[in-house]
């Protein structure tokens, strides 16, 4: 229940996104879509608005808080903005740890 929340957030930040975006530059939900690095289709403030956004879409569906750009996300050895897939991840990752705190 819990991921599909997380999917359907993420899906619709991109949704909102995409109406700022050019053509070219539109997003797909799928979790290959790449968010940050090389080949990715968002600019830094792109990212930043998308991250913003799946942690506001989060808190409104699951009525929990988390913050998606923290300390343990830049230290990451692969990041978790890299694709649509990992963010979903660590997402979810971020809401199962506030569960057990």
């Amino acid at each position: 229940m819990m991921q599909a929340k997380v999917h359907q957030a993420i899906a619709e930040a991109i949704d909102d996104l995409n109406v700022q975006l050019s053509d070219q530059s539109k997003l797909t939900a799928s979790p290959e879509t790449l968010l940050y690095g090389m080949d990715a289709q968002l600019d830094s403030l792109d990212l930043v608005t998308l991250i913003v956004t799946v942690e506001q879409k989060i808190e409104d569906s699951t009525g929990r808080k988390i913050t998606l750009a923290n300390e343990k996300a830049l230290s990451m050895r692969n990041s978790p903005f890299r694709s649509v897939g990992a963010l979903a991840e660590y997402a979810l990752s971020l809401l199962q740890e506030s569960v057990h705190v």
